[in-house]
């Protein structure tokens, strides 16, 4: 075990990587939801007229196999064909096993949360990491992350169930959390409010009265049931009228239903962030 998140402030003073080992479970295409999202809604941050140099993506903590790093190298390389794409890992093996791919624009490097890397980065992707931390470790983790971002950079945090079909994610900028994103496979759920075991490390344990994040998950649950019989004309009709349904009712729901049909709903941060504890926002006036 290495350094405590807690004492995260920048680079490793030891020179050993900021972070904890996590038991690196992975699969294959099991980030195609927010992989979809990135190159989708965010992609215009991965294009060289917003980046104005070949942007620099980054899969930290990919885990024991590299494969899901391989498939972001894929995805954001579909878009943005001159990208960097690098694999951080904590573990010495997982690196070696990714190296042992030799694949152009494609590097890996042993490291943690001090993204050991020449340049900033335009997309830091950290999936299915904090999820082993302490919720106090958070702001520490995320603040360390956000400095090796670029102007325009973004960092998407989150955490997704073992083949992909439940999966959400705040997306944070330098500064700080801008939204959170749900999204989920149609016939994978009951209720939107089943993604609450797969909610990101910051939110997980606020799903609870008095909450944001259990309000709206309450809202998105009574939204879903009240457009029950348009699932005669599929799920996809029933999410958008879903989507709308919350944000006729005040909820500060982004993109449209182009998105919404993919079975993602993306609300800002301040409408779920924490009411209490290390990440609380105080009440808008």
């Amino acid at each position: 075990m290495v350094q405590k998140a807690t004492r995260l402030g920048g680079r490793s003073r030891t020179g050993r990587p900021l972070g904890n080992t996590t038991r690196g479970t992975t699969n294959p295409n099991r980030m195609r939801r927010v992989d979809r999202w990135m190159t989708g809604s965010q992609g215009w941050r991965l294009r060289p007229e917003t980046t104005g140099a070949p942007p620099i993506a980054v899969d930290l903590g990919f885990g024991a196999s590299p494969a899901t790093a391989v498939e972001f190298y894929e995805r954001v390389r579909a878009i943005s064909p001159t990208a960097r794409v690098f694999g951080i890992e904590i573990e010495p093996e997982r690196v070696a096993r990714g190296v042992a791919l030799h694949l152009e624009g494609l590097d890996f490097r042993l490291g943690g949360f001090e993204i050991p890397i020449e340049s900033d980065a335009t997309v830091i992707r950290a999936f299915n990491v904090l999820r082993q931390y302490d919720e106090s470790d958070v702001p520490g983790i995320w603040e360390t992350m956000a400095g090796r971002l670029t102007e325009h950079g973004m960092i998407i945090e989150g955490t997704c169930d073992e083949i992909g079909r439940r999966s959400s994610w705040v997306t944070l900028t330098k500064g700080g959390p801008q939204t959170l994103s749900i999204s989920l496979r149609f016939g994978a759920f009951t209720r939107p409010s089943d993604v609450a075991e797969r909610l990101p490390k910051a939110l997980i344990h606020r799903n609870i009265s008095g909450e944001r994040i259990h309000d709206f998950l309450t809202a998105a649950d009574a939204a879903w049931l009240s457009a029950a019989p348009l699932a005669t004309f599929g799920n996809k009709q029933r999410w958008v009228s879903m989507c709308r349904a919350l944000r006729e009712s005040g909820w500060p729901i982004c993109d449209s239903a182009s998105r919404w049909r993919l079975g993602e709903v993306t609300v800002k941060w301040e409408a779920v962030a924490p009411r209490s504890g290390a990440l609380a926002l105080a009440e808008p006036n």
